[in-house]
């Protein structure tokens, strides 16, 4: 057989690799007797203990520890060094991220009783969280330059929420939860004061790092780890081996690695949890360990970016898509749920009750032309942690509301549940701020926290200084939860103590978490938290009484009735005189980007719009009624044509239409439905971009658009206005675009087209 890239025989090949075998295996027996006289040699199997001989066993913790079996290996290892004589000292190699917090802690425990009779070294690829609780057991601790070690700390999922049952019942307020919500924060304060103790324990005076440091859960390099205490010295494995040694005494010995006795068998999930390495989670979540320990429950485990991003998406935020609209009149608020935002009932439910006493009702609106048609009876709008950004024309409608003496709540909390996906695609503070600035008021990145006056854990602040104001009348002390300053010019009414940090700008100083400023006759209020609204957040310190405060304010809101705006004149649009030949120009923005199309009538059947990268053709039947349209290989087909506005247009006329439809794409057809209204509000002037002046209907729009395809339903719907007139058609519009898959919010456009020129 010959070989035509090397140009050798398979013959010859195997004949040279006999010959290369031997010399290997001579060389191997060689080096055996050799190394054999210096001291050691590694075996993976523990003598028989009726041979005297001594050894250093090597005991390797690594991975994450949160299974049993998991947990039952190690205490089995522990167990064998501990009852064979032949071992006289133990070596730990730990690289971990640590585990469930009951595993590790008996880990801890059996290894002290191993030290107690035969010393107990550690030689440290990585020790973090729990793989370091696990570490400070040893009598002396070795460490590479770069090993990461620390991260002294608590993870924990919190105790759920009981929808009690008629079929299955309990004892006792807490046998299916464990924990109250409210103590659970100091549960897990004492965990990691166990955690904290034991380093301290462990590392005796040879610590040179304060409690408040090691609470903050730093990780540290091995060479800043042993400067600090944390660790003893930099050295390999086999200088772990030689101290080991030394502290037994032994001049002689064998090194052994010890291994279970039985194997347990794996599951797939076990192996992704097991095979942890320094550099990466290797796909470890949040729902897998909530798998295999439910809530409540607490982990000493340290948890890479990756991780903490699927974290993310397996906790669904607070999300409202309920359009609950009070009577309209005096005394009514109105919630913002058009814009994203990550509001509901259950949030605002403790100030909605205290509203109700004083006789103001609560709508929640998620269009935003419901919210803009109904705040002319409103005296409040709360804006609640929104995840796209509002725009101008939006914004000046607030400030008209505010002019006439309303009142603006702004609420932005920073934690997850408030800000989900959308909000983080949306850079977080992007939404609430593009609002808030406009009234001098802007929230800041990043949340609060205080390592020494707290309830239960870091990130729950007292809020302790008040500015002499009605909404802080009879306040001495606030909890408020995972909160954001307010960045303002002499307008806070409400700040934390002077030692709290920002984690954005890790800077101690007295942050403004509330802040009230006054434009024209009305109020703005902004607020850096949502969780001390809710219960049983609400009922901590004087919380409550903040609410109630705010409801007191609302109540006691007079808003002016809005001035009747002078119509242009009275009359009606008639349907445009577009002859066949007329071309318009527009301009087109979307979120910021802008470009032109064409718009173009080809014939009284036909109507061509031109962008950079489309074409589309619009097919309309004898009555003007949109049949079908074509557009880069895919057809769309209307069951019942789309009619024209009917014309003449006066103002108060409503239409709507509802139709099925076949959208054909790469031969394939798809079914979908369209349902769509129309009405005319009023009339006014709108300048187009060439400086023209037209007068214009302005009609309010609402359209929904569903198609299903493999299995998924999309969805996409357009709320907002456009401007038509008798010389040039439409001339001006104004949408919000959101896009749905599954119901799930996906995607979100502003988008503005104005009209550049027309020729006839």
């Amino acid at each position: 057989m010959w070989d035509r890239e090397t140009g050798s025989s398979l013959s010859a090949f195997l004949k040279k690799k006999k010959e290369v075998i031997l010399i290997a295996i001579l060389l191997i027996i060689l080096f055996l007797l050799a190394g054999y006289s210096y001291y050691s040699r590694v075996t993976t199997i523990i003598p028989p203990v009726a041979v005297e001989r001594n050894f250093v066993g090597i005991i390797r913790i690594e991975g994450y520890i949160e299974e049993p079996s998991v947990v039952n290996r190690y205490v089995d290892v522990i167990n064998q060094a501990l009852m064979n004589e032949s071992i006289k000292a133990v070596v730990l190699i730990i690289d971990s991220g640590g585990g469930y917090a009951d595993y590790v802690e008996q880990i801890y425990l059996d290894l002290l009783v191993l030290k107690e009779k035969k010393p107990l070294v550690a030689s440290v690829v990585a020790a973090l969280s729990g793989g370091y609780y696990i570490a400070v057991a040893a009598d002396y601790i070795y460490v590479h330059p770069t090993s990461m070690v620390g991260n002294v700390g608590v993870k924990a999922s919190m105790p759920p929420i009981l929808i009690p049952s008629e079929q299955f019942i309990e004892t006792g307020v807490y046998k299916w939860t464990g924990f109250s919500i409210l103590e659970f924060p100091f549960t897990l304060d004492k965990a990691l004061e166990n955690f904290v103790s034991a380093v301290e324990n462990g590392r005796g005076d040879r610590l040179k790092i304060s409690r408040i440091e090691l609470k903050k859960a730093s990780i540290y390099l091995g060479s800043e780890a042993v400067d600090l205490g944390l660790a003893d010295e930099i050295g390999s494995m086999q200088k772990a081996i030689e101290t080991a040694a030394e502290k037994a005494n032994l001049t002689r010995y064998d090194v052994v690695e010890i291994r279970p006795r039985v194997e347990q068998s794996s599951s797939s999930l076990q192996s992704e949890i097991s095979n942890y390495t320094s550099g990466g989670s290797n796909g470890l979540t949040i729902d897998m360990l909530n798998t295999l320990h439910p809530p409540p429950a607490i982990h000493y485990i340290y948890l890479p970016s990756d991780a903490l991003r699927t974290m993310s998406q397996s906790m669904p935020p607070i999300q409202s898509s309920i359009n609950i609209s009070a009577p309209a009149g005096r005394g009514t608020v109105i919630v913002d749920a058009s814009h994203g935002n990550q509001i509901s009932w259950w949030v605002l439910d403790s100030l909605i009750v205290e509203l109700a006493k004083r006789n103001v009702t609560v709508s929640f609106l998620s269009s935003w032309i419901d919210v803009e048609s109904k705040l002319d009876n409103a005296s409040a709008l709360i804006v609640a942690s929104p995840t796209f950004t509002y725009s101008a024309s939006e914004i000046e409608r607030i400030e008209k509301f505010l002019d006439r003496g309303g009142m603006l709540l702004l609420f932005f909390d920073p934690s997850w549940e408030f800000i989900g996906l959308s909000g983080l695609q949306s850079e977080i503070i992007a939404p609430i701020n593009s609002l808030s600035t406009r009234f001098g008021l802007s929230f800041a990145k990043g949340y609060l926290y205080n390592e020494e006056e707290y309830f239960g854990i870091y990130r729950n602040i007292y809020v302790r200084n008040f500015r002499d104001n009605p909404l802080t009348q009879n306040l001495s002390s606030l909890v408020m939860f995972t909160a954001t300053h307010i960045y303002s010019v002499d307008n806070g009414v409400a700040w934390t103590p002077s030692g709290t940090f920002s984690s954005m700008s890790e800077k101690t100083s007295k942050y403004a978490v509330i802040a009230s400023v006054k434009r024209g006759n009305g109020t703005v209020i902004a607020i850096g938290d949502l969780t001390f609204l809710m219960e049983p957040y609400c009922h901590l310190e004087d919380n409550y009484k903040l609410i109630a405060n705010l409801a007191s304010l609302i109540a006691k809101v007079e808003v002016k009735a809005p001035e009747v705006e002078k119509e242009e004149a009275a009359g009606e649009i008639a349907r445009p005189d577009l002859p066949v030949g007329t071309r318009k120009v527009f301009r087109d923005e979307v979120d910021g980007e802008v470009s032109n199309f064409t718009w173009i009538k080809v014939s009284e059947r036909e109507i061509v719009i031109e962008r950079v990268n489309q074409t589309t053709h619009y097919y309309l039947n004898e009555e003007g009624a949109l049949e079908r349209w074509t557009s880069n290989g895919k057809e769309c087909v209307y069951e019942q044509p789309i009619p024209e506005p009917p014309y003449p247009l006066t103002k108060g006329k409503r239409w709507m239409h509802e139709t099925n439809y076949t959208l054909t794409w790469e031969g394939i057809e798809y079914p979908g439905r369209l349902s769509e209204e129309n009405l005319v509000e009023k009339f006014e002037n709108v300048t187009a971009g060439d400086g023209n002046t037209y007068f214009c209907a302005r009609v309010k729009y609402k359209r929904e658009d569903v198609i299903y395809a493999y299995g998924v339903e999309m969805k996409m719907t357009m709320e907002g206005y456009y401007w038509i007139s008798s010389e040039a058609g439409t001339v001006k519009q104004e949408f919000t675009i959101k896009y749905y898959s599954d119901g799930s919010l996906i995607g979100v456009e502003n988008e503005k087209i104005i009209l550049l020129s027309i020729e006839k």
